[in-house]
């Protein structure tokens, strides 16, 4: 087996499909590398942790069709620590030596017989808008749990509704909804939980493409980007099974309260006055009429206050918020302004845009004394 690459368009391949590769321990530690298989002048590599597998695949110039594994971390450093340019790289049954001007490698491969059999993926494609995808997935992956205590809500929610498709994640302290009108990847009545961590390399590699391809099997989910370059990258990842939570109780249908405001404006303040909430303090907001005033203390630290201009229906108010939800849920919200609606200090918050647009993020407040 035997190949020449540019080094940038080669680094890029391994490095995307490396990022499915398991870094635990395991069963199978052939699933600590990257397969590449040479074929009619194309390279495909793959990397899979059996939960989630990217496919990526590059031109190349071959001299010799083949296939093996190679260690994914490994490999990934050498060809990032080569100079910009051709890349050539040989490989028997035992070793691959990796050679770049005058740089020289070698490297053990793994046996490529014990890479699992992966299997093509299946399901009727369907094509939709990579731009507005990306754009929906980066405003509600950011809600997903991290804790695989409660696998559920590592999840996506992606649900048919009214001719389009809905999006939703909660880690139960902040949940945030981003309807896409134009996107018919599900059949009516048809819900499918995603990993978030799959959907986060998604948003990845669409990078510049222009539309993505979607296959839904039965137990997995399929999607193909064409980046550019003569490249191709196919992310395929295993669904989550159980019941999403019912999210819909959880948005009350009307609030009393309503605030208005510059986006950029609360934006730059909040992270200003978030230098003062040390140790999980909460950032309180007061709201009343043209004004909200933000306010951190921290014990024997100090306190941070600032007032910013606001448009105001309602009592006045004071609710608390975890600075880090709360500035992830503006920089989320499209438009010029946001609209923070409350019902009371312990009742859940939501932020939204005054645009119309199709984006909800819900918050809970904070316990204060």
């Amino acid at each position: 087996m035997k190949f020449r690459c540019e080094r940038d368009v080669l680094l890029d391949a391994l490095a995307t499909a490396g990022r499915a590769v398991t870094g635990r321990g395991g069963a199978l530690p052939v699933l600590a590398g990257v397969r590449l298989d040479i074929a009619d002048g194309r390279l495909r590599i793959v990397g899979s942790d059996l939960d989630l597998t990217i496919r990526t695949e590059v031109d190349v110039a071959t001299g010799e069709s083949g296939s093996t594994v190679l260690p994914s971390r490994l490999i990934n450093d050498i060809i990032r620590s080569l100079d910009t340019g051709a890349v050539d790289i040989e490989i028997d049954s035992e070793e691959a030596r990796v050679s770049a001007g005058r740089s020289q490698f070698t490297v053990r491969t793994l046996p490529v017989d014990d890479f699992p059999n992966l299997g093509e993926p299946s399901g009727e494609e369907v094509t939709v808008s990579a731009d507005e995808l990306s754009a929906g997935l980066r405003q509600v992956v950011l809600a997903a749990s991290v804790d695989d205590a409660r696998p559920i809500l590592t999840g996506v929610l992606m649900t048919a509704e009214e001719g389009g498709l809905r999006l939703v994640a909660t880690d139960s302290y902040r949940l945030a909804v981003r309807d896409l009108p134009n996107a018919t990847v599900l059949g009516e009545g048809q819900k499918v939980l995603v990993p978030s961590r799959a959907l986060g390399e998604l948003i990845r590699v669409l990078g510049s493409a222009t539309d993505v391809k979607v296959r839904l099997g039965e137990r997995d989910v399929t999607f193909d980007v064409d980046p550019g370059k003569g490249a191709s990258v196919q992310l395929t990842t295993r669904l989550i099974e159980g019941e999403f939570p019912n999210y819909r109780q959880l948005i009350p249908a009307s609030y009393p309260n309503e605030l208005t405001v510059d986006r950029d404006v609360l934006l730059d303040a909040v992270r200003r006055v978030k230098l003062m909430a040390r140790e999980s303090t909460p950032l309180r907001l007061t709201q009343r009429d043209g004004s909200l005033e933000l306010m951190a203390v921290t014990q024997d630290v100090g306190e941070a206050h600032e007032e910013v201009d606001a448009v105001y229906s309602g009592t006045e108010l004071t609710v608390a918020f975890n600075p880090d939800y709360l500035i992830a849920g503006i920089e989320a919200a499209p438009g010029d302004e946001v609209k923070l609606q409350t019902l009371d200090a312990l009742k859940p918050a939501v932020l939204r845009a005054t645009d119309g647009s199709d984006y909800l993020y819900l918050l809970m407040p904070v316990r204060v004394s």
